[in-house]
Parts: C-alpha cells; structure tokens; sequence
C-alpha cells in the first residue's frame, strides 16, 4: 500500500485556500431529529459513547442507533482506551468510569470496528491542518483536530455518515471537502 500526496493534494487544494473557515449556522447543517431513522451507516464520534453512557444522548440519537447500522473507527477506540491510563486510579469515580468503558468496548462488534486507511490518515493530516490554519485554531488542539479530520475522511471513504455533537470542527471538514457525511445532535 502507499500513500499518493499528489492526489490528496489536488483534491484538498491546501495551497489555494486563504479564506477565513467560520462555522456555518444551525439551520443549515444536518441535525438528526426524534423522528429520524433510514439512511446511510453510521460511524460513530467518541463523543456518541459518552453521551450514551452519561445519560445525555438525546431520543432522537438512540432512536438513530437503533435503527442503523453502526461502525466504529479505530481513532475512536484509541480515544476510549486513552482514558485508562489517563484517569486518576486514586480518585474514586475511576473504577466505575472504566468498567463502563470497558463493557462497551467488549459490545463492539468485531466486523463494525475498522481502522483508518493510509490514504484516510495522509489526507486527514493535510484536513485538520488545513482547518487549523484557516478558522485561526490554538495549536493545542491539534490532536484532537487530527482525530476528528481521520474520523471524518474515514466515514467519507466508508459512505457512512459521522454522528457527532462536534459541530464546529466537523462543519469546517464538510466546507473544505463536502461529502454530506456528518449527521450532528446537541447533547441534552
């Protein structure tokens, strides 16, 4: 396998885009409803998992669970599990949170969980640069800028939509490569 920057590089144009990148309003970005059910896959973002287990997923988001097929990114994974070595073993909460963690990492099904291509990750690397300079972004997010792009181009390679709550990084995504792959919800 290899990695064709000249492609990925035609088809982002980083050295052509000075515009300033502002999230666009609520009106007019895709934001699933009670009622939603039919329609593409779905690739869940870290913050679905999180939502659910603490309770503030919105009806319409475990409606849409339910009722589509979901999958699962290693980028995801990789953000779960970080929260093993990440959270305080001596604070009492710690225990609890992992087990949780745990339990639903275990559900997954091994055939839904895929990790990301070398094209998704050379080309996600130009994506969330590209949306770090452009919206004028704090350098300390760059990771987490990194993850979501991956996240995004994978879903887009896979024609799955992303269900997420982030809305502001996942819009600058969908305006610097249009895909109508990202599915957004407010947390309750």
């Amino acid at each position: 396998m290899s990695f064709d920057l000249r492609r990925s590089l035609r088809r982002l144009k980083p050295g052509r885009r000075t515009t300033h990148l502002n999230r666009r309003p609520d009106d007019a970005l895709p934001f699933v409803s009670e009622k939603a059910t039919g329609g593409p896959e779905l690739l869940l973002d870290t913050c679905v998992y999180i939502d659910v287990l603490q309770g503030r997923a919105p009806k319409g988001v475990k409606t849409l669970l339910v009722a589509r097929l979901c999958n699962h990114s290693g980028v995801v994974l990789a953000e779960l599990t970080h929260l093993f070595g990440r959270l305080d073993p001596r604070d009492h909460r710690t225990g609890s949170v992992l087990a949780e963690i745990s339990a639903m990492i275990s559900d997954i099904p091994a055939h839904r969980l895929n990790p990301p291509s070398l094209n998704v990750l050379g080309e996600a690397g130009i994506l969330a640069a590209l949306a770090t300079r452009l919206a004028g972004i704090d350098s300390g997010r760059k990771q987490a800028l990194l993850n979501d792009a991956t996240v995004y181009l994978q879903a887009v390679e896979q024609g799955q939509s992303v269900l997420t709550r982030n809305v502001r990084e996942f819009d600058w995504f969908d305006q610097l490569l249009p895909s109508n792959r990202v599915l957004f919800y407010r947390q309750l």
